[in-house]
Protein backbone atom coordinates (compact mmCIF):
# COMPACT_ATOMS: atom_id res chain seq x y z
CA UNK A 1 0.00 0.00 0.00
CA UNK A 2 1.21 3.53 -0.80
CA UNK A 3 2.74 5.35 2.15
CA UNK A 4 1.16 8.58 3.40
CA UNK A 5 2.38 11.54 5.41
CA UNK A 6 1.00 11.18 8.93
CA UNK A 7 -0.98 14.43 8.82
CA UNK A 8 -2.61 13.40 5.54
CA UNK A 9 -3.54 10.01 7.00
CA UNK A 10 -5.21 11.63 10.02
CA UNK A 11 -7.17 13.89 7.70
CA UNK A 12 -8.29 11.00 5.51
CA UNK A 13 -9.33 9.09 8.63
CA UNK A 14 -11.64 12.08 9.41
CA UNK A 15 -9.83 12.81 12.65
CA UNK A 16 -9.09 16.42 11.80
CA UNK A 17 -7.78 18.76 9.12
CA UNK A 18 -4.12 18.45 8.01
CA UNK A 19 -3.21 21.70 9.75
CA UNK A 20 -4.86 20.55 12.97
CA UNK A 21 -3.06 17.20 12.66
CA UNK A 22 0.27 19.02 12.74
CA UNK A 23 -0.81 20.76 15.93
CA UNK A 24 -1.77 17.43 17.53
CA UNK A 25 1.55 15.91 16.50
CA UNK A 26 3.49 18.82 18.00
CA UNK A 27 1.52 18.36 21.23
CA UNK A 28 2.62 14.69 21.39
CA UNK A 29 -0.92 13.36 21.01
CA UNK A 30 -0.14 11.05 18.06
CA UNK A 31 1.97 7.90 18.08
CA UNK A 32 3.11 5.52 15.34
CA UNK A 33 3.79 1.96 16.47
CA UNK A 34 4.11 3.22 20.04
CA UNK A 35 6.56 6.02 19.23
CA UNK A 36 5.74 9.74 19.24
CA UNK A 37 4.93 10.87 15.71
CA UNK A 38 6.84 13.61 13.90
CA UNK A 39 5.34 15.87 11.28
CA UNK A 40 7.50 14.45 8.46
CA UNK A 41 6.76 10.79 9.29
CA UNK A 42 5.39 8.51 6.56
CA UNK A 43 3.12 5.58 7.43
CA UNK A 44 1.77 2.50 5.69
CA UNK A 45 -1.93 2.30 6.72
CA UNK A 46 -1.91 -1.47 6.17
CA UNK A 47 1.04 -2.08 8.49
CA UNK A 48 1.62 0.79 10.90
CA UNK A 49 -0.47 1.33 14.02
CA UNK A 50 -1.41 4.97 14.53
CA UNK A 51 -2.95 6.17 17.79
CA UNK A 52 -4.50 9.53 18.64
CA UNK A 53 -5.03 10.31 22.33
CA UNK A 54 -4.15 6.65 23.09
CA UNK A 55 -6.88 5.30 20.79
CA UNK A 56 -6.25 3.50 17.51
CA UNK A 57 -6.98 5.53 14.40
CA UNK A 58 -9.08 3.64 11.88
CA UNK A 59 -10.62 4.77 8.64
CA UNK A 60 -14.20 5.80 9.30
CA UNK A 61 -16.47 3.67 7.13
CA UNK A 62 -19.82 4.92 8.38
CA UNK A 63 -20.02 8.58 9.41
CA UNK A 64 -23.20 9.42 11.32
CA UNK A 65 -24.80 12.70 12.37
CA UNK A 66 -27.55 13.11 14.95
CA UNK A 67 -29.29 15.89 16.81
CA UNK A 68 -30.51 15.42 20.38
CA UNK A 69 -32.71 17.44 22.71
CA UNK A 70 -30.70 17.28 25.92
CA UNK A 71 -32.68 17.09 29.18
CA UNK A 72 -31.58 19.04 32.23
CA UNK A 73 -29.15 17.44 34.69
CA UNK A 74 -27.50 15.26 32.04
CA UNK A 75 -23.72 15.64 31.68
CA UNK A 76 -22.54 16.32 28.12
CA UNK A 77 -19.18 14.60 28.50
CA UNK A 78 -18.81 11.06 27.16
CA UNK A 79 -17.41 9.49 30.32
CA UNK A 80 -18.46 10.16 33.90
CA UNK A 81 -18.72 7.38 36.43
CA UNK A 82 -20.76 9.43 38.91
CA UNK A 83 -23.46 11.03 36.76
CA UNK A 84 -25.65 10.13 33.79
CA UNK A 85 -24.14 11.32 30.50
CA UNK A 86 -25.34 12.05 27.00
CA UNK A 87 -24.23 8.61 25.82
CA UNK A 88 -26.30 6.94 28.56
CA UNK A 89 -29.53 8.20 26.99
CA UNK A 90 -28.86 7.26 23.35
CA UNK A 91 -28.66 3.91 21.59
CA UNK A 92 -26.34 4.49 18.64
CA UNK A 93 -24.14 1.61 17.50
CA UNK A 94 -21.38 3.85 16.21
CA UNK A 95 -19.08 5.46 18.75
CA UNK A 96 -20.22 9.09 18.71
CA UNK A 97 -19.27 12.19 20.70
CA UNK A 98 -21.02 15.53 21.31
CA UNK A 99 -20.10 18.73 19.48
CA UNK A 100 -20.11 21.60 21.98
CA UNK A 101 -21.16 21.00 25.53
CA UNK A 102 -24.15 22.30 27.40
CA UNK A 103 -24.14 22.96 31.12
CA UNK A 104 -25.76 20.26 33.21
CA UNK A 105 -28.73 22.52 33.95
CA UNK A 106 -29.10 23.72 30.33
CA UNK A 107 -31.36 21.93 27.85
CA UNK A 108 -31.63 21.79 24.09
CA UNK A 109 -29.73 21.03 20.92
CA UNK A 110 -26.66 18.80 20.94
CA UNK A 111 -25.03 17.41 17.80
CA UNK A 112 -23.66 13.86 18.01
CA UNK A 113 -21.26 12.44 15.41
CA UNK A 114 -18.18 10.32 14.82
CA UNK A 115 -16.85 12.84 12.26
CA UNK A 116 -13.83 14.57 13.87
CA UNK A 117 -13.34 16.79 10.83
CA UNK A 118 -16.84 18.27 11.13
CA UNK A 119 -16.34 18.77 14.86
CA UNK A 120 -13.09 20.64 14.32
CA UNK A 121 -14.64 22.97 11.75
CA UNK A 122 -17.62 23.68 13.99
CA UNK A 123 -15.77 24.19 17.26
CA UNK A 124 -12.73 26.15 16.09
CA UNK A 125 -13.18 29.67 17.53
CA UNK A 126 -11.98 31.49 14.42
CA UNK A 127 -15.05 30.41 12.39
CA UNK A 128 -17.53 32.10 14.77
CA UNK A 129 -20.47 29.76 14.10
CA UNK A 130 -23.88 30.85 15.32
CA UNK A 131 -25.56 29.21 18.31
CA UNK A 132 -29.04 30.42 19.29
CA UNK A 133 -30.67 30.09 22.72
CA UNK A 134 -33.90 30.91 24.49
CA UNK A 135 -33.20 32.61 27.82
CA UNK A 136 -35.75 32.92 30.62
CA UNK A 137 -34.87 35.04 33.67
CA UNK A 138 -36.34 35.11 37.16
CA UNK A 139 -37.35 38.77 36.79
CA UNK A 140 -38.18 41.08 33.85
CA UNK A 141 -35.23 42.34 31.82
CA UNK A 142 -35.41 45.96 30.73
CA UNK A 143 -34.36 47.33 27.34
CA UNK A 144 -31.12 48.81 28.66
CA UNK A 145 -30.05 45.43 30.06
CA UNK A 146 -30.81 43.70 26.76
CA UNK A 147 -28.87 46.38 24.91
CA UNK A 148 -25.88 45.84 27.19
CA UNK A 149 -25.97 42.09 26.60
CA UNK A 150 -26.18 42.55 22.83
CA UNK A 151 -23.20 44.96 22.72
CA UNK A 152 -20.77 43.29 25.10
CA UNK A 153 -20.26 42.35 28.71
CA UNK A 154 -17.12 41.47 30.62
CA UNK A 155 -16.91 37.67 31.03
CA UNK A 156 -13.90 35.63 32.14
CA UNK A 157 -11.43 38.53 31.92
CA UNK A 158 -12.40 39.68 28.42
CA UNK A 159 -15.21 41.30 26.50
CA UNK A 160 -17.82 39.14 24.79
CA UNK A 161 -18.39 39.55 21.09
CA UNK A 162 -21.50 41.25 19.82
CA UNK A 163 -24.62 39.12 20.23
CA UNK A 164 -28.04 39.20 18.56
CA UNK A 165 -30.84 39.66 21.07
CA UNK A 166 -34.60 39.61 20.43
CA UNK A 167 -37.21 40.00 23.14
CA UNK A 168 -39.95 37.36 23.50
CA UNK A 169 -41.59 38.69 26.68
CA UNK A 170 -40.63 40.75 29.73
CA UNK A 171 -38.44 37.99 31.16
CA UNK A 172 -37.65 35.93 28.08
CA UNK A 173 -35.53 36.53 24.98
CA UNK A 174 -33.62 34.92 22.12
CA UNK A 175 -29.84 35.34 22.04
CA UNK A 176 -27.42 34.29 19.29
CA UNK A 177 -23.70 34.12 20.05
CA UNK A 178 -20.70 33.26 17.87
CA UNK A 179 -18.25 32.21 20.58
CA UNK A 180 -18.18 29.67 23.37
CA UNK A 181 -17.04 30.15 26.93
CA UNK A 182 -17.88 28.26 30.10
CA UNK A 183 -21.43 29.19 31.19
CA UNK A 184 -21.17 32.20 28.92
CA UNK A 185 -24.82 33.25 28.61
CA UNK A 186 -25.48 32.80 32.31
CA UNK A 187 -22.46 34.98 33.06
CA UNK A 188 -23.60 37.58 30.50
CA UNK A 189 -26.98 37.87 32.20
CA UNK A 190 -25.37 38.03 35.65
CA UNK A 191 -23.21 40.95 34.45
CA UNK A 192 -26.41 43.04 34.09
CA UNK A 193 -27.46 42.02 37.62
CA UNK A 194 -30.03 39.39 36.65
CA UNK A 195 -30.13 35.61 36.86
CA UNK A 196 -31.09 32.89 34.35
CA UNK A 197 -34.02 30.67 35.28
CA UNK A 198 -34.04 28.48 32.16
CA UNK A 199 -31.65 28.22 29.23
CA UNK A 200 -32.26 26.21 26.07
CA UNK A 201 -30.20 25.97 22.88
CA UNK A 202 -32.45 25.84 19.82
CA UNK A 203 -30.06 26.22 16.87
CA UNK A 204 -26.50 25.59 15.72
CA UNK A 205 -26.00 27.31 12.36
CA UNK A 206 -28.71 25.81 10.09
CA UNK A 207 -29.52 22.89 12.40
CA UNK A 208 -32.64 23.68 14.45
CA UNK A 209 -34.19 21.80 17.34
CA UNK A 210 -37.77 22.36 16.16
CA UNK A 211 -40.25 20.12 18.04
CA UNK A 212 -37.88 17.26 18.90
CA UNK A 213 -39.08 15.96 22.30
CA UNK A 214 -36.82 16.25 25.34
CA UNK A 215 -34.47 13.27 25.54
CA UNK A 216 -35.15 12.26 21.91
CA UNK A 217 -32.68 12.17 19.05
CA UNK A 218 -32.70 11.56 15.31
CA UNK A 219 -30.38 11.59 12.33
CA UNK A 220 -29.82 14.85 10.54
CA UNK A 221 -31.78 14.96 7.30
CA UNK A 222 -29.91 15.10 3.97
CA UNK A 223 -31.04 18.73 3.61
CA UNK A 224 -29.77 19.66 7.07
CA UNK A 225 -26.47 17.89 6.54
CA UNK A 226 -25.79 19.27 3.06
CA UNK A 227 -26.67 22.76 4.29
CA UNK A 228 -24.28 22.44 7.22
CA UNK A 229 -21.41 21.27 5.04
CA UNK A 230 -22.10 24.11 2.63
CA UNK A 231 -21.93 26.66 5.47
CA UNK A 232 -18.66 25.13 6.66
CA UNK A 233 -17.34 25.07 3.09
CA UNK A 234 -16.12 21.47 3.35
CA UNK A 235 -16.79 18.52 1.11
CA UNK A 236 -19.07 15.82 2.41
Amino acid sequence: MEKLRIHKYLSQAWICSRRKAEDYIERWLVTINGELAKIWDMIDPGIDKVEFRDEAVKEQKNLVYYKLNKPAWIVTTCANIWEKTILDIVDIKERVFPIWRLDKDTTGLILLTNDWRLANFLMHPRYEHEKEYVVETFWPVNDDQLESISRWVYVLWSMTKKAKVERISSGKFFITITEWRNRQIRRMVEEVWWKVKKLKRIRIENIELWDLPIGSYKRLSPIELSGLFKILNIEK
